[in-house]
């Protein structure tokens, strides 16, 4: 038989039934251990300085948690996409720009938003592209907006230009110099190099455009699209035709708007929304399987004469190049030209350098009296750089002409 002593020990308890842990504290007892309530125990509440400190804990943890969060959203904001169409089953695929801390989580919607920020009472917006190449400071995109603070009447026209960037360093650019922005990253395509005429990558982001572009016809919006190197002077609207579907600049223009001979230029169009110019879109976009290695230019040329077109009703007009000209065809007049392209010319300098030109002859005309004006004292020096004849010599010394001065406000 035990002792009384070993069964004393085997009836100790295990833990002291003296120290019951309040309800009060901030930590929970032992499960095995009764709650004891503060009053029945006799311990007075918690002193308002405690309070305090447990409030301010609980503020601090709510903060890191907050900011850990904002930090881990805005770190996957230019994810790399994979390149697919932009109907509204697979417009996921593109990341959306995120203009502001919580944007919309469908990619659909927030597309909707950025248009519809921009977009004239009409449902109309004017369209462009942009890449880091294209997006330092001085460089094109820097002219193209002085053009519209510069243009006669244009300067409205900014309200309604949405920047599509293709790259996470031309989207925080257009962030920096314009409000309405939108990112369009695509998988294993890098957009941010030169992408020089008829390189693989120049091809796969002119055929990204062409994707995009029904993708906004299908929203129901009508648009402008214009490339980064076009010089806007005055309001586009009035000369176009009201009853075409789609409207495209040229670098030849031989008199009849009508003529499918005209050698079009895909940087400038004006498309109307509707069933014609959404199978249109469709059509030319899966033409580039048909003509592969050709961009979307070239493609056009060949299926502007398709049957199709005719079949779908669609209603062409081409853009004299009187008020919409270029350094292939500029435009004579001063008093009539709209916008300016500076099209044949290869090579960013050259660009440049024939850009800043053609912005000091435009402040040129501008400031003559009206008279003068009229008399057409004043013609375009372009093209110089960018002429057909530097095509055949590029890298060649470039003649000292002093455009530092256009630098200026």
């Amino acid at each position: 038989m035990a002792s009384p002593r070993l069964l004393a020990r085997f009836h100790r308890r295990r833990y002291p039934p003296s120290t019951a842990v309040s309800a009060c504290c901030p930590f929970a007892p032992p499960r095995s251990l009764p709650l004891r309530d503060c009053s029945s125990a006799g311990m007075s509440p918690p002193k308002p300085s405690t309070l305090i400190r447990r409030a301010a804990c609980l503020f601090t943890l709510l903060t890191l948690s907050l900011l850990m969060l904002y930090t881990a959203t805005d770190s996957i904001r230019f994810l790399h996409l994979p390149s697919a169409s932009l109907s509204s089953s697979t417009l996921v695929r593109i990341f959306p720009s995120y203009l502001n801390n919580s944007p919309s989580p469908n990619p659909m919607q927030h597309l909707k938003e950025v248009l519809g920020n921009a977009s004239m009472g009409n449902n109309t917006v004017i369209l462009t592209t942009l890449n880091d190449a294209w997006a330092s400071t001085n460089s094109v995109v820097d002219l193209f907006l002085k053009s519209f603070m510069l243009g006669d009447g244009t300067h409205w026209l900014l309200d309604h230009l949405v920047i599509i960037a293709l790259d996470e360093k031309a989207y925080n650019r257009c962030q920096a110099v314009h409000k309405h922005c939108f990112s369009l990253v695509t998988e294993d395509v890098d957009f941010q190099e030169k992408a020089y005429f008829m390189t693989p990558n120049y091809l796969k982001m002119m055929w990204r455009r062409i994707d995009f572009l029904r993708s906004v016809l299908e929203l129901g919006y009508d648009f402008v699209f214009t490339d980064t190197d076009i010089m806007w002077f005055r309001d586009p609207f009035p000369q176009f035709f009201p009853d075409a579907d789609f409207q495209i600049a040229c670098d030849h223009f031989f008199g009849d708007p009508d003529d499918l001979n005209n050698m079009p230029n895909g940087g400038f169009n004006y498309v109307k929304s509707n069933n014609r110019s959404i199978a249109f879109y469709k059509f030319w976009y899966a033409s580039h399987e048909t003509y592969p290695g050709y961009h979307d230019q070239d493609v056009f040329n060949k299926i502007k004469f398709d049957p199709l077109i005719s079949d779908i009703g669609l209603k062409i007009r081409f853009l004299d190049t009187a008020y919409f000209g270029g350094l292939c065809e500029p435009s004579k007049d001063l008093n009539l030209v709209c916008t300016m392209h500076a099209n044949c010319c290869y090579g960013m300098d050259s660009k440049l350098h024939d850009l800043k030109i053609m912005l000091q002859d435009w402040r040129a005309f501008t400031s003559l009296p009206p008279d003068l004006k009229n008399e057409s004292v004043i013609s375009w020096r372009v093209p110089q750089n960018c002429s057909l004849h530097s095509l055949h010599h590029f890298g060649s010394p470039s003649p000292e002409i002093n455009v530092e001065q256009e630098e200026e406000n």
